[in-house]
């Protein structure tokens, strides 16, 4: 199981399906808060909207795992640490900053700001946690990157840039936990099993914010079997995407991992002009993004 995980070709195609997983679920939440009800001024609902999703995610993350491993995946004690922290930042921190966040910013600005994340991540395992140095070639990457995510947002349309604190500052928030989060799994998936870790943070962290949040008036509508395939949707993203990061943080480098996460937003935005329309036409720059985007992993990923 270690050689196969370990493999550079394993870490390019797992981590590109999970930063597409992701990109997904920008046009999702805003077509979700349309399906259930939930207006942007509404908060409670928001959140809860965003708890069921992740403790179903849980739910999912602990049967496939239990069925895999052909035993139930239960906490022990010595697990309950590591899980409750990563609850507070993976799940209840980054979730409740993006959802109140993406619902007054455009999924597009959202994008943008969360292509800062690999780059993020990056300095936080540098300088804060002490895992890996900063080198010339991180540094490119992260520049060819990033560089790629402003191409694909910005030529040939106008783009708003404003700022408000309660809506592209939640966002950047949103990015502080979830790269704070995936440094994290990297530690804690050193003596605990990541698939148990990321099971029971999203079960804890979504149930939490789901009570919290209705006990608050969080309440949301639901009506239609569109909108219940969209919710199960939505917990597959969380439930395969972060399962599968958590592993392969546990047997690359943090920036060899977190790097894909520049392709993030390129599909949130492609996913965004077909499911939102909120692009307008798209045109060469999505290509030369594209390999901006490559070229930045490429660059990290042979360090």
């Amino acid at each position: 199981m270690k050689q196969f995980w370990s493999k550079t070709s394993t870490l390019i195609i797992t981590a590109i399906f999970c930063c597409t997983l992701w990109g997904s679920a920008y046009p999702c939440i805003k077509v979700g808060y349309r399906l259930f009800s939930i207006v942007s001024g509404n908060v409670p609902g928001q959140l809860f909207f965003a708890g069921c999703r992740f403790a179903l995610a849980g739910i999912l993350v602990i049967l496939a795992g239990s069925l895999l491993q052909k035993e139930l995946l239960l906490p022990e004690k010595s697990d309950w640490k590591p899980i409750a922290v990563l609850a507070l930042f993976q799940t209840i921190l980054q979730y409740i900053f993006f959802y109140m966040g993406l619902a007054r910013a455009s999924a597009v600005r959202s994008s943008i700001i969360n292509g800062t994340g690999a780059f993020v991540a990056i300095l936080l395992a540098v300088y804060m946690f002490r895992l890996e140095k900063m080198t010339l070639k991180k540094f490119i990457g992260c520049f060819l990157g990033f560089s790629g995510v402003l191409l694909v947002e910005t030529v040939g349309q106008t783009v708003n840039f404003g700022f408000a604190w309660n809506g592209e500052g939640f966002i950047l928030l949103s990015v502080f936990a979830s790269s704070t989060a995936s440094i994290l799994i990297k530690i804690f998936s050193r003596d605990h099993n990541p698939v148990l870790l990321s099971g029971w943070q999203f079960f804890t962290g979504g149930l939490t914010m789901a009570i919290v949040a209705f006990l608050f008036g969080g309440r949301m509508t639901v009506g239609t079997p569109t909108s219940l395939l969209l919710l199960l949707y939505m917990a597959f993203i969380s439930s395969a995407a972060y399962t599968l990061w958590g592993v392969l943080l546990k047997y690359h480098p943090v920036s060899h991992v977190t790097v894909f996460n520049f392709v993030t937003p390129v599909a949130g935005v492609l996913l965004s002009s077909v499911i939102l329309s909120e692009h307008g036409v798209l045109n060469g720059s999505v290509l030369i993004a594209l390999v901006l985007v490559c070229g930045g992993i490429l660059v990290v990923s042979r360090e």
